[in-house]
């Protein structure tokens, strides 16, 4: 019989691969009792940006954080492969969370999500709101690059753009550019308020997976993808509890625009996080760490008409 680990323990974080669809998904997973936790990672992410919260978290539930396709050591298909059908959507890495949940997790779960991951985890739980048990956003992606947030006369030349960095040259030079230490740093100290958080070891852990073959052209195409779902369409859909926490020194999502998203239903609070940037689970896990276990537990009670094993045994 397995002893069980004293709360002084570090719990170990283990590596793993999943087969979606004929593509290898890496995730980690840490953990052996209590609710199920995903962690869902942002743009140019991957699952190393819930390093500081994946130990902690593990002592009192199943934590999981994926590498969505795309990103991470996940798989990178190339998105001219599917022609004219867009594969690096909201609505392709949803599906790929929830089937996690269903394959992997083999239960409902609870999403934590970063940035664009939070725009990932709406969609997945508009899609199948059995899965997910309740959500929280941190610094939601405002998605102001958006079609409709754009005023008419400036949607031509925002297309010309697309399209130099898509179909020229042009593109991969710009990568090129940005895929170095020295840009990747100087990105990170942009986004985070404290700087000192920082790390070689951040700034490796964000860099490498982006120079694996594919990379580029999965990056591409996303500064791209200027439709799909806005959290203001998604949010008045979803039928879990959320709850909005934002780091208030964000300076590409601004919070005096994030706090209207604390109005929907669903949002039972919106929390401010003092001093804090756009990644704040990484920026001040002290934070974060604690927001997520007084969340969860206020909601992992399941409703008496939900019946986990029902929903995964014929997986």
């Amino acid at each position: 019989m397995k002893e069980k680990q004293s709360s002084e323990e570090p719990y170990e974080v283990k590596n793993s691969m999943w087969n979606w669809r004929g593509y290898s998904i890496r995730y980690q997973y840490s953990g052996s009792t209590g609710p199920a936790l995903v962690l869902v990672h942002g743009f140019g992410a991957n699952s190393d940006h819930w390093r500081k919260n994946i130990m902690v978290l593990a002592k009192s539930h199943r934590v999981y954080s994926i590498d969505l396709i795309g990103y991470g050591y996940s798989d990178k298909p190339n998105p001219r492969d599917f022609f004219d059908k867009p594969f690096y959507t909201f609505e392709t890495w949803a599906s790929q969370l929830n089937d996690f949940c269903k394959d992997v997790v083999k239960d409902q779960a609870f999403f934590i999500c970063n940035s664009i991951g939070g725009l990932v985890g709406l969609q997945a739980a508009v899609m199948e709101p059995e899965i997910c048990r309740g959500m929280i956003l941190l610094n939601i992606s405002l998605r102001m690059l958006h079609i409709k947030k754009q005023p008419w006369y400036g949607r031509p030349l925002i297309r010309s753009f697309q399209n130099l960095l898509r179909n020229t040259a042009a593109g991969k030079l710009f990568y090129k550019m940005v895929a170095t230490s020295e840009s990747v740093r100087n990105i990170l100290c942009q986004c985070y308020n404290d700087t000192s958080q920082v790390t070689e070891e951040l700034v490796e852990k964000i860099l490498q997976p982006g120079l694996e073959t594919g990379a580029a052209d999965v990056f591409l195409e996303f500064i791209c993808y200027s439709g799909g779902p806005l959290p203001e369409e998604l949010l008045p859909q979803v039928k879990c509890p959320v709850l909005i926490a934002w780091g208030d020194k964000d300076p590409w999502e601004p919070i005096e625009l994030g706090r209207a998203y604390g109005n929907f239903d669903s949002v039972e609070d919106f929390i401010v996080l003092p001093n804090v940037g756009h990644c704040p689970q990484d920026e001040a896990p002290h934070l974060v760490n604690p927001l997520v276990e007084s969340f969860v537990t206020r909601h992992a009670t399941p409703p008496a008409s939900v019946s986990a094993a029902s929903l995964y045994s014929s997986n």
